[in-house]
């Protein structure tokens, strides 16, 4: 027999080692490298899996040849969409025929109960298969999400790939879904489960099922401490569409979100809202994402801002205090907080105001990140409004980048931000002078600035 094969491998990068060593070269991460057994599979193997492989469909394989440019046809594939919309937009319009989907998040995030709800739902023959969760427990999540019986989903445990082909060649589904890649292993991988290997050779298998098949396969990853997708970063090139699933547990809103994706655009996202029932699509996150509190209190703010191609009203919320400690205290929650001393240091250069002595605290509602530069000016607004312990008005809001002379800037796609806030009820929107605003608005007023002084001056003097 031959003597078996070994490799050491960086569980982070996914790097070959010729051998053993402390600290990765490529990523520079410490005690990652492994060893691994790596079996060569002999060719009759791969034939018999790719035979449970072109079984599994009675469709005709799809085979490709040399054409010219002018000759490839560039119509529109045909998408099969699901009875999730937020998910419909995020993908591009459906489920691609023969596309791999990749969905990362945060562990109890609820990547398997969207899966799981999303399978009950659709009106194709779907394979649910689980590596971490029996039957039993599946169904009582499900039992959880009110529906309980379907026709067109079926449920397995199974962790070992070439079982899994057979499962898809009895079957049959239009649908695939694999819960998680990290749990699958190949006969033809010597190595444990989850691992460089395991991970790359069981995606490989699962690729050339979907792109010779057309049928769409959904697959959960698991992410690391960093919030990567743990696995080789190979593992993100090979599929089509990564999805990111994220939110603050603490919070009853999740957002999801596009990194790559070959059939669509990656600027969309979809939020919905986790109840006992399962998530709830939010089809207007603005009025959840603002209070409804009638009072005048100083220090809140509300921003114009996008999420991908969804315009989104939030509020900020800010609290300047005297410093009781000697250093004072800078927190933010849902915003950078090197922007945050940013702005603080263009208030007390540009403007005067002394918050050096004092502390400054941050909060975006609703546990959402907002990186959008055009929050700058609410920011602002809301610190000296706090500052001064002046109110601004509810119907009030800004959309605006604040620079380092104390100018301010324009930003994107200003006509949506505004058409967003007239919507909503908005009197008054504070916007850069500098924009070009093609439109014209009778519902609310634009009110220009071009440097922070202004703001001072119309609000707070």
């Amino acid at each position: 027999m031959a003597k078996p094969k070994k490799t050491f491998v960086c569980q982070a990068c996914g790097v070959i080692h010729p051998q053993w060593q402390g600290q990765c070269k490529s990523c520079k991460e410490w005690n990652t490298i492994v060893e691994e057994l790596l079996e060569k599979p002999q060719k009759g193997d791969w034939q018999e899996v790719d035979q449970h492989i072109v079984n599994s469909k009675s469709k005709t394989l799809i085979k490709s040849h040399p054409l010219k440019i002018e000759e490839i046809d560039t119509h529109i594939e045909m998408r099969m969409p699901t009875l999730d919309k937020e998910l419909n937009t995020v993908l591009g319009g459906g489920l691609v025929p023969g596309a791999v989907i990749l969905l990362g998040g945060e562990p109890g995030i609820g990547k398997s109960t969207l899966l799981l709800q999303i399978c009950l739902n659709l009106p194709y023959k779907t394979l649910y298969i689980s590596g971490e969760e029996s039957q039993k427990q599946i169904k009582m999540r499900a039992q959880r999400l009110g529906k309980v019986s379907s026709d067109e989903c079926f449920l397995v445990t199974e962790t070992n790939t070439q079982r899994i082909f057979k499962h898809i060649k009895q079957v049959n589904p239009d649908v695939v879904v694999i819960d998680s890649i990290q749990t699958l292993h190949s006969d033809y991988i010597e190595s444990a489960a989850g691992s460089v290997s395991q991970i790359k050779e069981c995606t490989t298998q699962l690729i050339r099922f979907a792109k010779q098949t057309a049928t769409p396969v959904l697959v959960i990853g698991h992410i690391t401490k960093e919030g990567q997708i743990a696995g080789p970063k190979l593992l993100e090139h090979m599929v089509d569409t990564v999805l990111q699933f994220e939110g603050d547990q603490n919070y009853a809103y999740r957002i999801l979100r596009a990194l790559k994706n070959r059939f669509g655009s990656t600027h969309e996202l979809g939020i919905y809202e986790m109840l006992q029932t399962g998530l709830r699509e939010v089809v207007n996150p603005s009025e959840i994402l603002l209070s409804k509190n009638t009072q005048q209190l100083s220090g809140i703010s509300i921003a114009s801002t996008l999420e991908g191609g969804r315009t989104l009203m939030i509020e900020t919320q800010a609290l300047v205090s005297t410093a009781v400690y000697g250093t004072p205290q800078r927190s933010t929650t849902g915003y950078p907080i090197k922007r945050l001393n940013m702005l603080l240091a263009v208030l007390e250069k540009r403007v005067g105001f002394r918050l050096g002595t004092k502390d400054v605290f941050l909060n975006i509602t609703g546990g959402i990140t907002v990186d959008d530069p055009a929050i700058d000016l609410s920011v602002v607004a809301a610190i000296l409004s706090s500052n001064e312990e002046v109110f601004i008005p509810k119907n009030y809001c800004f959309s605006a980048e604040v620079g380092l002379a104390g100018e301010i800037r324009p930003v994107q796609r200003i006509d949506k931000r505004i058409q967003e806030a007239e919507k909503l009820g908005f009197d008054t929107i504070v916007v850069s002078s500098y924009n070009k605003i093609e439109q014209s608005y009778s519902q609310i007023k634009l009110l220009k600035i071009s440097k922070v002084e202004d703001l001072v001056q119309s609000l707070f003097s």
